[in-house]
């Protein structure tokens, strides 16, 4: 009797990665609007001394009025008075990735009916261009997810742009308080889509892309060394320019904090304190090589930053297509 040998083959995904070798580095100031899906609550107040609606918490979502989906602050005030029974509806809500329902009620009080609830449903503020990619037209910004201010909440997108903007001034950052770029923000000047916001960045589709600017080489955190680098920002002239810093370590176990740095431009200092807020995505270059993202800043030393792999920016956003 012969014997039959069995071969199992073990079959793995391929993951293959599309974004270019050389992409065009940012530094740009871009003005940030988003919508999220669903309304969010940040905050109560009390209505005739009372709390009503206990049962929702901070950082929960309001998607549904009756099962009609909710887009907009304006839009939830309308579903609530097109489908309120006697002072209450029912609304679906999102709490920890679970959905729930329950009856919202409502107050009348000085001739309006309340809720006791502070919602927000758009967040608009500045961050800094990453990077362009020639051949997809992705984009990438801030290194980091975009929270809400008041939960720290990711905010789930549900529409978002990106617009000119231009530097004003800045508020200097110091030891324990953080700064700030304050820009002005041209909303007529749309730059690109938002369609994902994750924790290495918001990114898009750019809508015009300037090919004869210069494009440099994505370079891994093995070709990164210790030593002088480059971050790229605006300043408070509005113009990019890439300020002097010194690596002082690269970490390549942790999953956003690979780089970590203090700035040693004079000039920057001079005119920022250090890393301010806004400052986040500028790139990070060294040896004509583009190696990652600003995405945070040391509170107890503001001279001092992280910064973010761009290989981990360029594998995120290469799922945004056309």
């Amino acid at each position: 009797m012969k014997k039959i040998l069995w071969l199992i083959i073990l079959i793995f995904p391929l993951i293959v990665y599309a974004y270019s070798d050389y992409i065009i580095p940012g530094g740009e100031t871009l003005g940030i609007e988003v919508n999220s899906k669903g309304i969010m609550v940040i905050g109560f107040y009390k209505v005739q001394g009372h709390n009503i609606n206990t049962f929702l918490e901070i950082g929960d979502k309001i998607t549904k009025v009756n099962n009609e989906e909710v887009t907009s602050t304006e839009n939830l005030v309308k579903l609530i008075d097109k489908y309120m029974v006697k002072n209450k509806v029912l609304i679906t809500y999102e709490r920890a990735n679970k959905s729930y329902q329950d009856n919202l009620k409502l107050v009348l009080s000085n001739d309006t009916y309340r809720t006791g609830l502070y919602v927000k449903g758009n967040v608009i503020g500045i961050g800094t261009l990453t990077y362009i990619d020639p051949a997809t037209k992705v984009y990438g910004v801030l290194g980091h997810s975009l929270n809400l201010s008041e939960t720290n909440q990711r905010i789930d997108i549900r529409t978002g742009y990106t617009y000119a903007a231009k530097v004003t001034s800045f508020t200097r950052s110091t030891n324990g308080n953080p700064g700030s770029k304050n820009a002005n923000i041209d909303k007529n000047q749309i730059l690109g889509t938002i369609e994902k916001n994750s924790n290495y960045g918001i990114f898009g589709l750019y809508n015009e892309i300037d090919l004869n600017k210069q494009k440099l080489k994505v370079a891994s955190l093995d070709e990164v060394s210790l030593g002088k680098a480059y971050i790229y920002t605006t300043n408070e002239n509005n113009e990019t320019k890439p300020y002097a810093i010194e690596i002082l370590e690269i970490n390549r176990n942790n999953d956003e904090k690979n780089i970590y740095f203090e700035v040693t431009d004079k000039t920057l200092l001079e005119m920022s304190g250090g890393i301010v807020q806004g400052m986040s995505g500028s790139p990070i270059v060294q040896n004509d090589m583009i190696i990652g993202a600003v995405t945070r800043v040391l509170v107890d030393d503001v001279t001092n930053g992280y910064g973010i792999s761009i290989i981990k920016m360029l594998e995120e956003g290469d799922n945004i297509t056309e």
